[in-house]
């Protein structure tokens, strides 16, 4: 009873943004100009019931659309958000005041255009309503899910305790920023006795640089949901992944759906995921000595980490089910459209 128009707004297009000074180099505003073009093309062919448009950066300049059709706008993290973690992404917080207001100001009007907004996580939600004077009433913290029965593994090898090396996994695409080198030197001095390593990343150095080294395995190239990447998550005691940056990375929700303990630190929206001693430990980042203490610990008991293997299913079971997450955001749109 949902007929769908996806508008993806890509990265690299060949258009007139691609090459205009300034816009060139500034995500947000190439995205949002782009997303523009989409929605005036669509508009011009048929009418629409409803925008959903993810994220904020898609609908910076789409307040005509909005003003139109009932809207919800999908985040991740706000603006003030992602300048608290934007350091290991490259990014810096702008320090000309009356432009950081200009700023603001642009982001505040267009949740304020929206007529819902669905955030992933508490850690956002608090910030629209402290940083941008949005209602609590208008906000729904709806994460994104995991197919649960495709990631379901049972927990059998964890509750058995056998013998040999505990094996660690370690999930990043960008292996710096999600900690790959803390793990990387932490695993080399305190854990290559105790533990294997599995590293799965994009990055080609790493790959190159680790290839042949005892007691770790770089997977690179493997695609989401596939076979190849599954087995690891089926085969792996512990989940590692000390980030420095991040908001509510989807690789946590799916190690919580395979049933594995997880290592993370405290940053974002992370603390929503992991419960320090119930489904894992928190560590601070780019700390070795605090994740070797945190992985010997798991690493000496098996006990604990069978027990914290069912809380994380159990809890990725009640918060990042797919099945029951995007059907929330179906219902939201058929009620703004039946409300409007």
């Amino acid at each position: 009873d949902i007929e769908p128009l996806w508008m993806p707004v890509l990265a690299e297009t060949p258009d007139i943004w691609e090459n205009m000074p300034v816009i060139r180099n500034n995500w947000s505003l190439k995205a949002s100009l782009r997303a523009r073009g989409l929605l005036d093309a669509s508009f011009s062919k048929q009418t629409f019931d409803a925008l959903f448009l993810h994220t904020q950066t898609t609908a910076l300049f789409a307040k005509k659309a909005m003003r139109k059709v009932p809207s919800i706008v999908s985040i991740d993290a706000t603006p003030i958000n992602y300048d608290s973690v934007g350091a290991a992404y490259g990014h810096v917080a702008g320090n000309i005041n009356w432009l950081e207001n200009r700023k603001h100001s642009w982001h505040r009007s267009t949740f304020e255009n929206a007529v819902h907004i669905v955030s992933w996580c508490k850690w956002a939600k608090d910030s629209l309503i402290k940083d941008y004077g949005i209602s609590a009433e208008k906000i729904s913290v709806i994460p994104p899910g995991v197919d649960q029965e495709n990631w379901k593994f049972g927990t059998e090898r964890r509750s058995s305790g056998m013998p040999g090396k505990t094996r660690l996994l370690f999930v990043g695409g960008d292996f710096e920023r999600k900690g790959g080198m803390t793990l990387l030197r932490t695993f080399q001095e305190s854990l290559s006795q105790h533990c294997d390593l599995d590293i799965v990343t994009k990055d080609e150095k790493i790959e190159a640089d680790l290839r042949g080294s005892v007691g770790i395995r770089v997977h690179r190239g493997l695609q989401a949901n596939s076979p190849e990447l599954k087995a690891l998550y089926a085969k792996a005691d512990l989940f590692v992944f000390p980030t420095e940056a991040d908001c509510l990375p989807v690789a946590v929700m799916e190690a919580m759906m395979a049933g594995l303990p997880v290592i993370a630190t405290n940053v974002g929206a992370l603390t929503e995921e992991v419960e320090t001693g119930v489904n894992g430990l928190i560590v601070p980042p780019r700390d070795e000595k605090s994740l070797a203490q945190a992985v010997l610990s798991l690493t000496n008991n098996p006990e604990r980490r069978y027990a914290m293997s069912v809380a994380s299913r159990e809890m990725a079971e009640k918060n990042f089910d797919a099945r029951r997450n995007y059907g929330m955001i179906f219902a939201l749109l058929k009620g703004i459209v039946k409300d409007s």
